[in-house]
């Protein structure tokens, strides 16, 4: 039965060969074309669908993440359909929690399904954590490029502060709107940031506390409307008025003490310009860098991404 049937195939072969030669030919066709746009990376996908959710408080100690903020998240994304595996990491000030899907789940399903479910424990977080934040899709070997930027050993001080800001709003946005490029992380370098240098001699002297301060401040970095005047058939929206930069604003801001004295913010605390408090450094030859990383997207050519990326920053640099 097998050798008839061979044979049949075979004396039909021969007999339209042209027939059997243009559908080979077809068929390398189609693979060809095929093969040049499949997507290439590294190694293939071997992780199933995760999803990582991540949320700040900052003040609260580690405990205290674990119990109001880690553990509620995990209860609630435990029922949801497709997941495997919930983790959670709590740390001071922030709470990751990962969630694995399992391999027959969709990743974007998957995301959509989590952030319902944030959405309705939002009322159930403490009220100084922020809300919680899904990170964006990562494949799992996602790192495309890592660029350091570092500056000569005669550049001055202000130079290095402003290293990272500049490479911030340099390069973040520019490569975050190219195709394929899931998240551009910067660690490294100092953050700027307004800070409120107190005089306890003078707020004891003025009867003014703390919280004084924090609300004052607070009122003068306001960028609101303060409502709507509505005068000769038209509608106009009454703003606050707006110095030139926040240090003026917060020099300005009235405390008000118990006794009834108004003083300016400027007169108790020396406003100046600093460095945020640093979690972690980072270095390029043994010298302080800022480095700018770059992870891509599930599904995404990584060849083409780094040549796209390298284009990107080649415009930039020029």
């Amino acid at each position: 039965m097998l050798n008839t049937l061979l044979n049949a195939i075979l004396r039909g072969s021969i007999a339209r060969r042209w027939l059997v030669v243009l559908c080979s030919l077809l068929i390398s066709v189609w693979g060809v074309l095929n093969l040049v746009q499949m997507p290439m990376d590294v190694f293939p996908p071997f992780a199933p669908p995760q999803v990582e959710i991540q949320t700040s408080a900052p003040g609260l100690a580690p405990e205290q993440v674990e119990r109001q903020i880690s553990a509620p998240i995990e209860a609630a994304v435990n029922g949801l359909p497709g997941v495997d595996v919930v983790r959670s990491a709590s740390k001071p000030g922030l709470s990751m929690v990962q969630v694995v899907f399992r391999d027959a789940s969709q990743l974007q399903s998957a995301r959509q399904l989590v952030s319902e479910r944030l959405q309705q424990l939002r009322t159930q977080l403490p009220a100084s954590a922020d809300s919680p934040e899904i990170s964006p899709p990562l494949s799992p070997l996602g790192t495309v490029l890592q660029y350091a930027f570092t500056l000569p050993e005669s550049a001055t001080a202000d130079q290095q502060f402003q290293l990272r800001s500049l490479v911030q709003t340099t390069y973040e946005n520019a490569l975050l709107a190219i195709p394929g490029v899931a998240q551009v992380t910067i660690y490294g370098g100092d953050l700027p940031q307004t800070q409120v240098q107190l005089n306890l001699g003078a707020l004891q002297q003025r009867n003014l506390s703390l919280s004084d301060v924090v609300e004052a401040t607070r009122d003068a970095l306001f960028k609101g409307r303060g409502g709507i005047q509505i005068a000769g058939g038209q509608e106009r929206l009454i703003l606050p008025p707006t110095f030139s930069t926040a240090r003026a604003d917060l020099e300005r801001a009235p405390l008000l003490a118990t006794t009834g004295e108004i003083t300016a913010l400027g007169d108790v605390a020396e406003i100046r310009s600093g460095a945020s408090l640093r979690r972690g450094e980072a270095t390029f030859n043994a010298k302080p860098a800022v480095v700018l990383m770059i992870n891509k997207q599930p599904d995404v050519d990584t060849p083409r991404l780094t040549k796209a990326v390298e284009q990107r920053v080649e415009q930039l640099n020029a």
